[in-house]
């Protein structure tokens, strides 16, 4: 007895179906793209992940969270410079056996010489001490071969005058020029290298609470700086270009 055969049903064949979901989801996500031409990155990165998801990358289970892009924090070119400047300030300052009051720190991306008022100058006075006159020559003498400016900052405690006609303002200015004029008048350095320029009590290394850290605030420090237009960041400032000689 002959055997039957198996009529084929009609339609399309069973690879047909999977080409056709393949190329339906091409198309989607061309179209996607092209509609999102001008997404951000992150949103780029969530869809992206999405349709992963749905070709099954992700093992069938779609990608809800996507890690944020790491942030990579670039120190100013200028760090490896004020490095290598206070590494030879202070070699200098060794071999010229400078007084251990001046002090040599980094501060707002520069190397500062610090003097405390005690070595320089009579509470509330702007004149100069006699045995302040070589701790000065010996700092020109640091600062005269470095080819950088030298900003003269006067600096002062909160206490105020008991006299209307003085304030901390104008100690501090008075200071930071009779430290200039002591340079100009002895040749050590060039008008056209310092400037002065007065904080008053604005800006203390510590809080105004005991006598000990009023003390510390009362100083005078020497910004050595090289880089950047300073006249647009202090608020007090006279050059000493910009003076008659004294």
């Amino acid at each position: 007895m002959a055997r039957k055969q198996k009529k084929k049903s009609g339609g399309a064949p069973e690879w047909m179906v999977t080409y056709s979901d393949m190329v339906t989801l091409l198309l989607t996500f061309f179209v996607l793209l092209l509609s999102m031409a001008n997404m951000d990155q992150i949103k780029f990165n969530q869809a992206v992940g999405s349709l992963k998801g749905a070709f099954g990358v992700f093992g069938g289970q779609d990608r809800k969270e996507i890690s944020q892009p790491s942030i990579v924090e670039i120190a100013p070119i200028h760090d490896d410079l004020v490095q290598r400047l206070y590494t030879r300030i202070v070699t200098q300052m060794n071999r010229l056996r400078l007084d251990p009051s001046v002090k040599v720190v980094k501060d707002r991306g520069a190397v500062v010489l610090r003097i405390d008022e005690a070595i320089l100058f009579e509470a509330g006075s702007a004149e100069l001490k006699p045995q302040a006159l070589p701790v000065l020559t010996r700092v020109a003498g640091l600062i005269q071969p470095l080819p950088l400016r030298a900003r003269i900052e006067g600096h002062t405690d909160d206490i105020p005058f008991s006299t209307p006609d003085m304030s901390n303002w104008d100690l501090s200015v008075n200071r930071a020029l009779a430290v200039l004029r002591f340079f100009q008048q002895q040749d050590l350095l060039p008008l056209s290298r310092l400037s002065a320029v007065g904080y008053g009590a604005e800006q203390p290394l510590a809080p105004n609470d005991t006598p000990e850290n009023r003390a510390k605030n009362r100083r005078v420090e020497f910004v050595l700086e090289s880089l950047g237009d300073y006249r647009e960041q202090l608020p007090y400032l006279i050059d000493a270009s910009e003076q008659a000689p004294f």
